[in-house]
């Protein structure tokens, strides 16, 4: 990001073409930023900048940054948004579901944060790092979603402290969202009431305040979620 501004600026979404990645697409839009989707699937994205790419695999992100980055002229800030959950006692998930879980949300965080490095620090940009408050709290039956968000805390506050003064983190820990999340699970494992969902507009709005700090002010850790949030504290 700028820091001689408050607009977003050019801002990479992975997972942008749902959920909280479409909201915060929205929002950077709204603000007068410009943004780029990468997402293994574009079919809802038509009126931005987009690239088919699944993040679990590391040469592609790579050269979906390097695109991303050559013709926007550089980029200001990432957010990275793609996630995806495999329920079940540790026994009975697959391995390779339960690994693929690791591969998404982790190291297709850390393989985002990489391949955008060199453009953050010329800009002196900013990275939001998705986690979840199943990154602070673990419940039965999520051993692989609580491993990989417990995974993004820690590597977004060692990028922190190894990237202080050159480019800006955040780790965003949001609640439950009222998006399409919860849809290829078992029905067991979906919320049996979503009134305690929050709206992912409303956490879009708490990236673009972590985007937009002036210089020298760094959000490093944001939680937010529903006034009633069953998994926090």
């Amino acid at each position: 990001m700028n820091n001689e501004s408050l607009f977003p600026g050019r801002v990479l979404v992975t997972g942008g073409a749902s959920g909280l990645g479409a909201a915060v697409v929205d929002a950077v839009l709204q603000a007068g930023g410009t943004p780029v989707v990468l997402d293994r699937d574009l079919r809802e994205v038509s009126a931005v900048k987009a690239i088919e790419v699944d993040v679990a695999d590391r040469a592609a992100v790579s050269s979906a940054v390097q695109q991303a980055a050559e013709e926007l002229g550089g980029l200001d800030a990432v957010v990275t948004a793609a996630g995806i959950d495999r329920c079940g006692r540790l026994e009975d998930v697959p391995p390779e579901d339960w690994e693929q879980v690791i591969f998404v949300n982790l190291f297709g965080t850390v393989s985002v944060v990489r391949a955008a490095l060199p453009y953050l620090k010329a800009s002196r940009g900013r990275v939001v790092t998705v986690a979840s408050t199943l990154g602070k709290r673990a419940l039965p039956e999520a051993s692989a979603y609580c491993a990989s968000k417990f995974g993004v805390v820690g590597f977004s506050q060692a990028l922190a402290a190894e990237t202080g003064g050159e480019i800006g983190v955040t780790t965003l820990i949001p609640g439950g969202m009222k998006t399409r999340f919860f849809d290829d699970r078992a029905e067991q494992y979906k919320p049996q009431d979503d009134s305690r969902l929050n709206d992912p507009a409303n956490v879009a709005r708490a990236v673009l305040f972590a985007l937009s700090q002036p210089a020298g002010c760094e959000v490093r850790e944001l939680l937010i979620c529903h006034a009633e949030e069953g998994s926090w504290p």
